[in-house]
């Protein structure tokens, strides 16, 4: 007997598979290869003892144990918002004062990644637009591509997202008749995920005038995800772009304690504009009534003791030596060959690598094959583009040495070149050889 298929929604229909899980797939299914391409967490690093000790301390008292192991409440623990805005605000050398924030302008989320997902099911209809930098979160792409949303991109350079290209977009936009339709900037702006570019202290101050000169024509929020913000390995602060909205209108500010704490705890949070909290708490309330209510409590802790603080600069140490371990091994085996060239991250955990434009690193080029049969893996640059008319770099790549070890940040890189000389000795072979 025949079975009717299942109808699917138009979101399910349009949210196409992560990009990033057949990467996955390889490096679990090969133990040997050195996989560059995934950004988890550095796992030696992460902070077993003291989170034991916090649950212990927790658990210990029968009524901190009680209160964090029932339900919480769907905004968040509240001594856990007090904590998250005064410590955004002290990265910045503020008050929450003056950010024009307090506690009750704060969410906690499962994940930033839960943060984009809702953000896009409240602002964002189909046909609506977002624009990103270029390339940009590929992961964020996906979740923009399930909603129907036009992305349009702003190109980078050492500076970070080109402000003066920005006011072009709008314009164009406008001329369009379709600056009602912008609802979102989103920005990775400290050591962005993928190349590792930071946004510069005079683009900042130049970005968040041109979006406040055009509020009064459209409203359009900034989302400032600073995912690796903490993670910074030299040079000075950089304020963020929230430090720029006193009167807390226009930035969105996503903070995340899984890449400067522990992913495990999948905790994410943001500081955001007063009239978003009530139909943003509505909304996770469909989503899951609230987030983990232990994890919180356990980093309300961490950061109440000093822990959490502790455990930071400490990581700075790590992942700085594994960022200097990758850019002497790309000058070692690369820094003879022509038209090579890659990004010097100040902090983060990623590097962008350009190939000669006649080597693709694309999906299925023999480049990625020739990597994969030496043994090591990364991710294709294309994949943070978005195009209008499909047109996209087809040789650059994300490096990560997030998880990777020195030895293998070195072995890694040294496959990578091996990969390269197969590639540019196959292309000089005769037709028929």
């Amino acid at each position: 007997m025949s079975v009717k298929p299942l109808e699917f929604s138009r979101k399910a229909k349009h949210t196409p598979e992560s990009p990033i899980s057949y990467f996955m797939e390889q490096a679990l299914q090969n133990p040997h290869l050195v996989s560059l391409a995934a950004g988890l967490v550095d796992a030696p690093s992460l902070p077993a003892g003291p989170i034991a000790k916090a649950i212990a301390d927790i658990l210990a008292d029968p009524t901190t144990a009680k209160a964090a192991l029932q339900y919480g409440t769907t905004q968040g623990y509240l001594p856990l918002l007090q904590k998250i805005v005064n410590h955004v605000a002290s990265l910045d050398g503020l008050t929450p004062g003056d950010l024009g924030v307090t506690p009750r302008d704060v969410l906690v989320t499962t994940g930033s990644q839960q943060l984009l997902y809702m953000l896009s099911e409240l602002m964002i209809d189909a046909g609506d637009i977002v624009i990103t930098e270029s390339p940009s979160y590929f992961v964020y792409h996906s979740v923009l591509a399930g909603n129907g949303t036009r992305v349009m991109t702003v190109p980078m350079d050492e500076d970070g997202l080109i402000v003066t290209e920005l006011e072009t977009l709008l314009q164009r936009i406008e001329r369009d008749g379709e600056l009602h339709r912008v609802k979102l900037l989103y920005t990775v702006d400290y050591f962005q995920n993928p190349t590792g570019l930071t946004l510069s202290a005079k683009r900042r101050e130049e970005l968040m005038e041109v979006i406040t000169r055009w509020a009064s024509k459209q409203r359009i929020l900034v989302l400032e995800d600073a995912a690796y913000r903490e993670l910074r390995y030299e040079g000075d602060e950089l304020p963020s772009l929230k430090s720029f909205d006193p009167h807390n209108r226009h930035v969105i500010y996503a903070g995340t304690f899984s890449k400067p704490c522990a992913p495990g705890l999948k905790t994410g949070y943001a500081v955001m504009p007063t009239e978003l909290v009530e139909p943003m708490v509505r909304l996770k309330g469909n989503h899951d009534f609230g987030s983990n209510n232990l994890s919180q409590h356990v980093l309300n802790r961490l950061l109440e003791t000093g822990a959490y603080a502790a455990h930071v600069l400490e990581l700075r140490k790590v992942y700085r030596e594994k960022r200097n371990t990758m850019l002497s091994a790309l000058e070692e085996h690369f820094g003879d060959l022509p038209g090579v060239s890659w990004t010097h991250p100040r902090g983060g955990m990623f590097v962008w690598f350009t190939m000669p434009e006649e080597i693709a690193t694309s999906p299925n080029s023999p480049f990625l094959k020739a990597a994969i049969k030496e043994g090591v893996l990364y991710i294709p640059g294309e994949f943070g583009y978005v195009s209008e008319t499909g047109e996209k770099p087809r040789s650059e790549a994300r490096l990560s040495y997030g998880d990777a070890s020195l030895a293998m940040i070195r072995e890694g890189v040294k496959r990578l070149r091996h990969a390269a000389d197969a590639v540019m000795k196959a292309s000089r072979q005769p037709v028929g050889v």
